[in-house]
């Protein structure tokens, strides 16, 4: 493949010979050390082959002895396609800035990727990387990776690691997340643990302090399930923290109210569709105004990065189309609306359960109130209830008055 590549970029030619004899050519290519290739024999006495234009101008000279006829089929290469543009020279003047162009814009960082994060937006490494003089059209051989660390670490406090690695036109940067530690709990803190919300206790863990519940007991919302204040039965109480884990069954009744008459979007058929250029940081439109007034429509915005043989060029097309549409009423049948509700519910249900447990069972029941469908989800769930409330001793609550 390499050798074809640099054949192509001298120049080659592609020759018919014809010969009542033509082993006689092939000796004499042999003698005079004429490389050839891609031969193909169209009958006994004529074949074609490729020869570069310098061992083809070699071979018609040592070929005048030889009852030989050469014919020129076809000429391959980049001196020959160049020579096609010798009365053109606009357009070789413009052939030559464009491949200048790709050649110093290569320099150049006209495309970002980045990888390694989850919970930080893309958006705002980038917005950091841009205050700290790393954007579009940046000198990538300029960039000092150690101080662009430092920066962004500073302005993004939720990484700590984040390195920028460029490669023709595009800088990939690559960052890695800081793990958030858990908050230390202060054991000489004194305080006691009480029941988040009403349950039946399932199991009790305590780290300190005197456990008030056992499993199998029912708790109300703000019981004390673990008391900081410790009967020493000798000198008094002692108060200390009151901490450890009490999980218990929960349960939950949550109701929302859905209409069986429920808008929906019908299409008009009207449609506007605008293109634009971005070069750069800098948009060019195509079309006169974007602003639609007292319509309701779903824009829908595509962008087509444009490449060069894999190079990325600082220029993307934005196509925006607006598809307008009615809001019409449809009446939904009591199956539809009690799967929304349902959905909307659970989904409200988790919200609240996941952060300290798990949801166990759900049961969804339903009545119909006049144009709307009361949909109710009951759930029992496995959590921990427990959370701390401190203690106040004489003197803070002096302190406090």
């Amino acid at each position: 493949m390499l050798t074809g590549l640099v054949n192509r970029l001298r120049g080659q030619v592609r020759v018919r010979a014809e010969c009542a004899f033509p082993e006689r050519v092939l000796n004499l290519c042999g003698a005079q050390d004429l490389a050839f290739w891609d031969l193909e024999w169209e009958s006994p006495t004529a074949f074609t082959c490729r020869l570069s234009r310098r061992d083809w101008k070699r071979l018609r000279e040592a070929g005048k002895n030889l009852d030989c006829t050469f014919d020129l089929v076809g000429l391959e290469g980049a001196p020959y396609f160049l020579l096609r543009f010798r009365h053109r020279q606009a357009l070789l003047i413009g052939l030559v800035g464009c491949a200048l162009g790709l050649f110093l814009g290569s320099f150049f960082i006209w495309d970002f990727q980045v990888e390694g994060n989850e919970t930080v937006p893309t958006e705002r490494i980038l917005r950091a990387l841009e205050k700290n003089g790393v954007g579009l059209g940046t000198f990538g051989l300029s960039l000092d990776g150690e101080d662009i660390r430092n920066h962004v670490l500073l302005d993004v406090p939720e990484l700590s690691w984040i390195a920028v690695n460029v490669s023709g036109c595009r800088a990939e940067v690559q960052v890695r997340e800081r793990t958030v530690p858990p908050a230390v709990v202060d054991r000489r803190e004194p305080c006691n643990l009480v029941a988040r919300r009403a349950g039946l206790v399932k199991k009790v863990q305590t780290i300190g302090g005197v456990a008030c519940v056992i499993p199998g007991s029912a708790v109300t919302e703000g019981q004390i399930l673990i008391s900081g204040v410790e009967d020493t039965g000798t000198v008094g109480a002692r108060v200390l923290a009151g901490l450890g884990k009490v999980e218990a069954r929960t349960w939950y009744g949550l109701t929302a109210s859905m209409p069986l008459t429920a808008l929906e979007k019908q299409y008009t058929g009207k449609e506007k569709t605008g293109v634009s250029l971005i070069f750069g940081s800098r948009r060019i439109k195509f079309f006169s105004n974007s602003s639609i007034d007292g319509a309701e429509y779903d824009k829908i915005t595509n962008r087509h990065p444009l490449n060069f043989l894999g190079v990325p060029l600082p220029v993307t097309v934005v196509v925006e189309k607006w598809r307008f549409y009615e809001a019409v009423p449809r009446v939904q049948s009591a199956a539809e609306a009690e799967k929304a509700a349902e959905a909307i519910l659970t989904a409200q249900l988790r919200e609240m359960v996941e952060p300290y447990g798990e949801v166990k069972s759900t049961l969804c029941s339903t009545r119909q109130k006049g144009d709307a469908l009361i949909v109710t989800l009951s759930a029992e769930c496995l959590e921990e209830i427990g959370e701390t409330a401190p203690i106040y001793i004489t003197s803070e609550l002096e302190g406090r008055k």
